[in-house]
């Protein structure tokens, strides 16, 4: 049995932002019924959703720099691993995780600084690991700190392990913030934690933890290259021999069609009669005709960069064209808010749109959909495409990253440029196969039998830890 500490700005059911809440609500429960003793540490915001807490340690004196911050540590156990909430009021006590308004908070540096070197204190008199685990560009920095706390009795033997879930974000501030952050300038240079003339959390956990992984292996490789790199692809190239691809896996306790308790009929691969309820009564619920023998394109997403929805603006006449329906929730960038706006004002028939975030309707677009539209430019994992699988609802999807390690032609769609066309023809390929309902169906089950479940993934990381 390993002790894996794992810190992480987020983690579900308590605080979610997208996919890095839902594994860290997840892998922990997974590697605990492996036999793991597993602690997470993360902040406690003010918006976090807790129950239950167990103060464990009041006014914890945790060094920053030339900071001092006295702070509580709350437990919570959920699903078999421990919880660690780090209650500091000044730095967390506030509306939002990361930013507010849609501005960053410019102390965000002390924030995840804080975070970090808590991290050791809770190694020192709390939960002492054999493996620190941290989670993206805000836990990036504590490999660093466990390198210059090498002497320390209380740390000797642990290792680190740092886990890219998007390396499009990357902690980047200036270099003034090492002060603040309590780093020697000694480490600011291109081998160490600068980064084009700037500090990086993300580089500093690239370059000190003894181990490097993303979220899948496509993803993996793709980030070694200029195209998906955001300017790190010499530095993973570098680092490639300490660089593992794990595909997350689904929490099939939330999303499953058999049990679901978001939609209106349950159905598995041996009667999928209860689908063709869920899209009856999803039509209803976005006012969309009754037309349940036209095909009906999920989308449920961040509307952001990343997510590639800027295609369909240059194909909205030929979609419009095609006997096809869309349900659309999500929100984030204006002008792909107001891109679907338009398109549903344009073909109320065809454009179902909710803007915003809707969990039961999330679900609901799962069921009720008969494919389900992931047109990214790039993507690390992605989880919507597996929880599809599992309802039937056969992804359409750009191969890129774990997109391209989860679909195949049997139970999905693909297309690789990217470009509108190249994504019109895989709309059309989907809308086509729709038509022959005997080998859709077969599509269907084939899809809903694969498991993508946590179990696989958390066998891969406790390999790691032992390695």
């Amino acid at each position: 049995m390993a002790r894996i500490l794992m810190v992480t700005p987020e983690a579900s059911p308590f605080v979610k932002t997208g996919g890095l809440g839902d594994v860290l609500g997840s892998l922990p429960a997974a590697l605990a019924a492996r036999g793991e003793d597993v602690a997470v540490l993360l902040p406690r915001y003010r918006n976090a959703h807790v129950w239950g807490l167990e103060r464990i340690r009041h006014a914890l004196p945790v060094s920053l720099g030339p900071h001092r911050f006295s702070v509580d540590v709350d437990l919570v156990t959920h699903r078999g691993a421990r919880y660690l909430f780090l209650d500091c009021p000044p730095l967390y006590d506030r509306p939002g995780v990361y930013n507010e308004g849609g501005w960053d908070y410019p102390d965000n540096p002390i924030r995840f600084g804080l975070l970090n070197r808590a991290a050791l204190e809770i190694a020192r008199n709390i939960f002492r690991p054999d493996v620190f685990h941290s989670h993206d560009w805000p836990a990036g920095l504590l490999p660093l700190y466990l390198r210059t706390a090498a002497g320390d009795p209380a740390l000797a033997g642990s290792k680190s392990i740092l886990t890219i879930h998007n390396l499009g974000y990357q902690g980047n501030f200036p270099p003034a913030a090492m002060h603040d952050l309590g780093i020697d300038p000694s480490f600011y240079h291109p081998e160490g934690i600068e980064f084009y003339g700037r500090i990086s959390f993300l580089k500093a956990g690239v370059v000190w933890a003894d181990a490097v992984t993303t979220v899948s292996p496509t993803y993996a490789r793709e980030i070694q290259t200029p195209e998906f790199g955001f300017g790190f692809d010499g530095l993973l190239r570098s680092r490639a021999y300490k660089l593992t691809g794990i595909l997350n896996g689904v929490d099939y306790q939330e999303w499953d069609p058999r049990h679901d308790p978001h939609i209106p009929a349950h159905y598995w691969i041996d009667d999928l009669s209860g689908k063709a309820e869920c899209k009856r009564e999803l039509l209803a619920e976005l006012g969309l005709p009754q037309i349940e023998d036209r095909p009906l394109i999920g989308i449920v997403s961040r509307f952001a960069y990343q997510k590639g929805f800027d295609l369909l603006g240059g194909i909205a006449e030929p979609l419009a064209q095609e006997n096809l329906a869309f349900a659309v929730l999500g929100s984030g960038d204006p002008a792909i808010e107001e891109m679907f706006r338009r398109f549903a004002y344009a073909h109320p028939g065809k454009f179902g749109v909710r803007i915003g975030y809707d969990n039961g309707l999330a679900h609901r677009i799962e069921a009720g959909a008969d494919m389900f539209l992931m047109p990214s430019r790039y993507e690390p994992s992605g989880l919507s495409q597996m929880y599809s699988l599992r309802y039937g609802t056969l992804p359409i999807v750009r191969a890129t990253g774990g997109l391209e390690d989860s679909i195949d032609e049997e139970t999905g769609f693909k297309f690789h440029g990217y470009a509108p066309a190249a994504l019109l023809a895989a709309i059309q390929n989907a809308s086509g196969a729709f038509q022959d309902r005997p080998a859709w169906q077969s599509r269907m089950r084939r899809a809903m039998s694969k498991d993508f479940s946590w179990d696989a993934s958390a066998a891969r990381y406790q390999d790691l830890y032992r390695s």
